[in-house]
């Protein structure tokens, strides 16, 4: 009995161990993100259509590496996948999880097919993703599937029946974006090659394990579908494949340089390998498998765009469709308008010579536009490199940069209407007598929000170049958020080019583009993130602005069904990005504890949601609501992305150790289990406030929080 017991107990302890060296790569899912909601519980209505899910690709990537290799179950949606679909139209090399890209889409078949049918079923029981890995069995043509990558290249390896002659289907006609043009041709007994012309123009050398018969081209009322046939061989079919977005030539020297002559097996392991290295800066102890599993997935999403468009020797396309190589990799640019927020510091601190080589396209890109480059709304370029220079990320023409950004603060091109704001104080909005989500307009209480912060972004940068001329005129404007607030109603509000407030006012009411970028008054209310104390001096008191803020958590979404809004908490809107910044207002009314049960909520419950635990709350945005996570389980959060310092909350786990490049690191420790913090000490010593300097934990030492109930 004696000897049984100390075999059982030797065997837990071997398989708690096993579980305590669980490496961080080990963690990843990558179909976390992939399902969509559908209970009206978890969305706040109940939907008529498909509502969007966090849009994220389950394939084969390195870190914001070129290609993305991943399945397409529908064109024109997200990233090409979707959780619930049951279909797969092929495999492409592009992905960003929005509406674009989808690039040079294969698909493997045997047997006959047509251009408007040539789908597979599939079955996620035979399905399975890893970081930098990815395997699907097509029932359909009875094929496994296996798709692996290096940053510019993929390789797919297919595993067909005995005896079944071994196609390959090339739609390029099909990507998520328009096709314009496209070209595929044989270039010798094993190689083909070709071009899609899209968004972007991107070329592709690919060299078989298997002799290439010929290319056929099947014809249909709505298009041509090439079809590659192989000479039958008893082995997998396995296909090697560089991109490039110069030149066939570039594509065939990345393929070379990167992947030809590897195994499958070896790709992949290095591909795991480079993911390993990443993910292991960030150690965490305590907390639950489950959590563990939720924060090593969103750092691996956080870390998948800005893409690589540059090429192993250095070339790229730039803005103006020249072929240059200036000694710098070229990236797309970020989602600005989303992942400012949050993604962008993660990405310095983690890997600052990518942050650095980001912001030097963006001055690339500003340099031959005359403008600063940013994406979708607001001017988050500004707050993305000041943070990032303040942070001591300096490897690229400061100057330059802030030349574009003072020119984007005061001439009318990237900041729409900003003559009217320069000369009102906000930019006007015009009162719709029957206003829709759709209604678009100016959007004008949220750039007007949004430039005020940005103008802080641009004035920090000013004062550290000393402008002193344009870092006191852009101050000034830095208060402009306070001309759209309304004191009547205790909201941002609209108001006409007169100063009158629009009159057609529901602050519960979601709009896309009138008054409100994607939110509505609660939503947009508590953003001034530069300025939070004097955002809560508008109200009353102290008191009103809590009460102000209990309302929003509490009051129930009233059923609005809108793309963008899902997953809710009362008015707040963890689905989509711009009030992901209101939980930590309670902070400035000295109710930290509040901030950190909302923070709790969101992470305990709108991270792996549905019925596969698979979804979140909305679009993950190219990184940002993942980072979200990240930095929050962490216990650490940039309120103000612009400003080199982060707000401290109580994290997820235990204990954290944190590494930046090199041996450099830091450690966060929690004490106890409540939500009230009672003391934070840096090194020893105590620190005032709740916020803790990006240059202090640079110091490498610990971090600890200590909690009470």
């Amino acid at each position: 009995m004696k000897k049984r017991i100390f075999l059982i107990t030797i065997l837990l302890l071997t398989i708690s161990y096993s579980r305590a060296q669980k490496s961080p790569v080990n963690y990843v899912n990558p179909l976390l993100g992939t399902a969509t909601l559908w209970d009206p519980k978890d969305l706040g209505f109940v939907p008529t259509r498909r509502s969007w899910g966090g849009e994220v690709f389950p394939g084969s990537s390195l870190p914001n590496a070129m290609v993305q290799l991943s399945p397409v179950t529908k064109f024109h949606s997200g990233s090409g996948y979707q959780y619930e679909d049951t279909v797969i139209y092929g495999f492409i090399h592009t992905s960003k999880g929005h509406w674009n890209l989808c690039n040079v889409p294969l698909m493997p078949a045997t047997g006959t097919f047509t251009p408007d049918d040539y789908k597979s079923a599939f079955s996620h029981k035979n399905e399975s993703a890893h970081p930098g890995y990815y395997q699907v069995y097509l029932e359909r043509y009875g094929i496994n599937a296996e798709l692996t990558s290096t940053l510019r290249c993929a390789f797919h390896k297919y595993t067909f029946k005995p005896g079944e002659h071994k196609k390959l289907i090339a739609d390029l006609s099909m990507a998520n974006e328009r096709i314009k043009s496209w070209n595929i041709q044989k270039e010798g007994d094993h190689v083909f090659t070709g071009f899609q012309q899209g968004g972007e123009k991107i070329y592709f050398y690919a060299v078989s394990n298997h002799q290439i018969k010929n290319i056929d081209s099947l014809k249909s009322d709505k298009s041509i579908l090439p079809v590659i046939n192989f000479t039958d061989a008893n082995k997998p079919l396995e296909l090697q494949i560089g991109f490039s977005f110069v030149s066939i030539k570039n594509a065939k020297e990345n393929l070379e340089k990167e992947m030809l002559g590897k195994t499958f097996t070896q790709v992949r392991n290095e591909a795991t390998q480079t993911w390993e290295r990443l993910l292991s800066k960030i150690t965490v102890t305590g907390g639950s498998e489950r959590k563990k599993g939720l924060f090593y997935s969103c750092l691996y999403r956080s870390f998948l765009w800005p893409a690589l468009r540059s090429d192993i020797n250095g070339d790229f396309t730039d803005m103006s469709g020249k072929m240059v190589n200036k000694g710098f990799n070229y990236y797309t640019e970020p989602s600005l308008w989303d992942d400012y927020r949050n993604k962008l510091i993660l990405l310095g601190l983690l890997t600052p010579k990518v942050t650095n080589d980001v912001i030097k396209s963006l001055i690339d890109k500003g340099e031959i536009n005359g403008f600063m480059p940013t994406f979708f709304h607001g001017d988050h370029a500004s707050v993305f490199i000041t943070g990032s220079y303040l942070r001591g990320l300096r490897d690229y023409n400061v100057d330059s940069a802030y030349k574009l950004m003072l020119k984007n603060a005061t001439v009318e091109g990237t900041r729409h209407y900003v003559a009217e704001y320069n000369d009102k104080g906000y930019i006007s909005e015009l009162d719709v007598e029957h206003p829709v989500t759709t209604t678009v307009t100016k959007a004008a209480v949220t750039k007007t929000l949004e430039y005020a912060y940005d103008d802080y972004a641009v004035a920090l940068l000013a004062k550290e170049l000393k402008d002193t001329a344009s870092y006191k005129m852009l101050m000034k404007r830095t208060g402009n958020y306070k001309n759209v607030f309304d004191p009547s109603t205790q909201f941002m509000r609209g108001r006409l080019a007169n100063g009158e407030w629009v009159k057609n006012f529901d602050p519960y009411y979601p709009y896309f583009e009138y008054m409100y970028r994607e939110a509505n008054a609660w939503q947009s209310t508590f953003f001034a993130p530069h300025d939070p104390y004097g955002l809560v001096a508008l109200f009353p008191n102290k008191a009103a602005f809590e009460k102000k803020l209990d309302d929003m958590f509490t009051i129930p979404w009233k059923g609005y069904e809108a793309e963008n809004f899902s997953g809710f908490i009362g008015q707040y809107c963890q689905g989509n990005q711009p009030d992901h910044s209101s939980p930590f207002m309670y902070y400035f009314v000295n109710k930290q504890e509040k901030s950190q049960k909302i923070l709790d909520t969101i992470m305990n419950h709108y991270y792996g949601m549905g019925k596969d635990k698979l979804a979140y709350a909305g679009m993950d945005d190219a990184g940002e609501m993942s980072s979200w996570f990240v930095f929050n389980a962490m216990g650490f959060y940039p309120f103000s992305p612009a400003d080199p310092k982060y707000i401290v909350s109580v994290p997820l786990f235990d204990k954290v150790n944190f590494k930046f490049s090199g041996n450099r690191g830091f450690t966060i420790i929690k004490k106890n289990k409540g939500k009230k913090i009672s003391s934070i000490t840096y090194g020893g010593k105590k620190v005032k406030g709740y916020f803790i300097a990006d240059a202090d934990l640079k110091k490498g030492k610990v971090l600890v929080i200590d909690t009470k109930e």
